[in-house]
């Protein structure tokens, strides 16, 4: 992807590994960014890992834009089985430019680069259907709040106190940010929970954020899967015809 020039972010599970919040994943997810030269620099990534559409939508822009993934499987030496997953747009998120000036840029001593998602994109990203995703969003609010609590930005304590998921860290960081924690109790009302030190109904208050956020996820996804489905059918009968 780099060395095509493709302008692209990681995510997903690979990105979770970058962070230290493991989650297996055997395949590799990009957001791209949606425009004409980007998708051509796309083309040549693509190319060089022998890289095959395999499943519906077709890779078609306008599809993109609607929020479906387009599935690829790489047939390149050394990358022979790998799927890649692309994405141009991604519930509850910015668009791409603001995306790309929040990454998070690690590099690796041979000097590579690599661009992900920053964590709170990344924790928006997880907020999915899927119940193994939320124990990851829990691992990744915590890790970044290990790593940066010494130096605490403005940014860092409302992503922190809007996002953490653990009764514990929670009732840590409402003791920490004080006026902080006053300033966002309207926006997250279980912080009074946490304020009170109140761990059962805490852990009731955040199993019930989890599951409206499914719910959440449940309808954006339900007219795509409609999509899908009308695709699944037109392939079929594209395929019958030409048999």
């Amino acid at each position: 992807m780099q060395a095509s020039g493709t302008r692209t972010l990681l995510m997903g599970g690979q990105a979770c590994v970058f962070y230290g919040a493991a989650q297996v994943s055997k395949d590799v997810d990009f957001l791209i960014l949606a425009d004409a030269a980007n998708f051509k620099k796309l083309d040549a990534a693509l190319a060089v890992l022998a890289a095959s559409r395999i499943a519906v939508p077709a890779f078609d822009p306008a599809v993109l834009e609607r929020g479906h993934a387009v599935h690829f499987r790489c047939f390149a030496s050394g990358v022979e089985g790998l799927r890649i997953d692309v994405m141009s747009r991604l519930r509850d998120l910015s668009p791409f430019d603001h995306l790309w000036k929040r990454r998070t840029i690690i590099g690796d001593a041979e000097g590579h680069e690599f661009h992900l998602l920053s964590v709170p994109d990344l924790v928006t990203a997880k907020k999915t259907q899927r119940a193994k995703d939320w124990p990851v969003i829990e691992a990744l609010v915590s890790i970044h709040f290990r790593e940066n609590f010494r130096n605490p930005q403005p940014e860092w304590i409302e992503f922190w106190l809007g996002e953490a998921r653990s009764p514990e860290l929670l009732v840590e960081l409402v003791s920490r940010f004080p006026m902080e924690t006053a300033r966002l109790h309207a926006s997250r009302p279980l912080l009074a929970l946490a304020r009170v030190g109140d761990l059962p109904a805490l852990r009731t208050a955040l199993d019930a954020e989890v599951r409206a956020e499914q719910d959440k996820d449940r309808l954006y996804w339900d007219p795509l899967k409609r999509e899908l489905e009308t695709f699944r059918r037109a392939q079929r009968d594209n395929e019958d015809h030409n048999t």
